[in-house]
C-alpha cells in the first residue's frame, strides 16, 4: 500500500496542505501517524477523488479607480475564460472599484459571506493584490479554515521588490489622498501624479 506525504496529497487533490491536515483531524481523510507527520494511503486519495464534486468558484476582480473600468471588464473576461478552460463552475462574479487598502469594499464583503456560508470552494483572482494590498496570508488562512482555496493566476514573484514597493507606496498615497480630497477631486489626482513622476525620476 503506497503512502503519501500531506504535501503530495494536497497537490493530487488540488487543495492546500492546511486543508488536508484539517480533513485528517476531522476524520474526513484517514491517515497514519509516523512520528510528527502523517502519511495518507493511496486508497484514501482515490476515494476522495471519486466522490469529489466540481469546484464552485467565485471570481473576484478589482481596480482602484473608475477611469480603469475597461481594465476591470478585461480582468473579468480573462477570469471567465480561465475558469472555462479549467472546467470550473462559476457561481458568482464579484467586482470592486476601490483601493486594495479599503476593507469596506462591497464585493469583498459579499465574498466573505459566500466563504463563510460554504457556498463556494474556490476563489479565482489574477494577482494577490486584487484581493488585498496587505495581509494576503491572513485572508488565505481564514478562507482555508472554511475549506475554500484561493487560486492566483499570475505569480507576484515575477515582480521585482522595487516594483512591489512602488505599487504599495502609490496605493497608500492614492488611498489617503482620496480620504483627504475625495476620490474624484483634482487635488487628489495632482498629488498622485506628482508622486508617480517623482518615483519615475528617482
Amino acid at each position: 500500500m503506497k503512502l503519501y506525504r500531506t504535501g503530495e496529497v494536497a497537490k493530487k487533490l488540488g487543495v492546500s496542505k492546511m486543508t488536508v491536515l484539517r480533513w485528517i483531524k476531522s476524520g474526513k481523510l484517514k491517515a497514519h501517524r509516523i512520528g510528527k507527520e502523517y502519511r495518507v494511503p493511496e486508497s484514501e486519495i482515490l476515494r476522495i477523488l471519486e466522490g469529489k464534486l466540481p469546484d464552485k468558484v467565485v471570481i473576484y476582480a478589482r481596480v482602484s479607480s473608475r477611469d480603469q473600468k475597461e481594465d476591470l471588464e478585461r480582468q473579468v473576461e480573462y477570469l471567465k475564460n480561465y475558469c472555462s478552460s479549467k472546467g470550473y463552475q462559476v457561481v458568482k462574479i464579484l467586482t470592486d472599484i476601490s483601493s486594495g487598502l479599503n476593507e469596506n469594499r462591497k464585493g469583498l464583503k459579499q465574498l466573505f459571506k459566500l466563504v463563510e456560508s460554504g457556498e463556494v470552494t474556490r476563489v479565482i483572482i489574477t494577482y494577490r493584490d486584487r484581493l488585498t494590498r496587505f495581509g494576503f496570508k491572513y485572508l488565505e488562512q481564514y478562507f482555508n479554515s472554511h475549506g475554500v482555496e484561493i487560486e492566483v493566476i499570475f505569480d507576484d514573484d515575477e515582480k521585482t521588490p522595487e516594483k512591489e514597493l512602488v505599487e504599495d507606496l502609490l496605493a497608500i498615497v492614492t488611498s489617503f489622498a482620496g480620504k483627504l480630497y475625495g476620490m474624484r477631486s483634482h487635488k487628489k489626482k495632482r498629488l498622485v501624479e506628482a508622486v508617480k513622476n517623482a518615483l519615475r525620476n528617482d
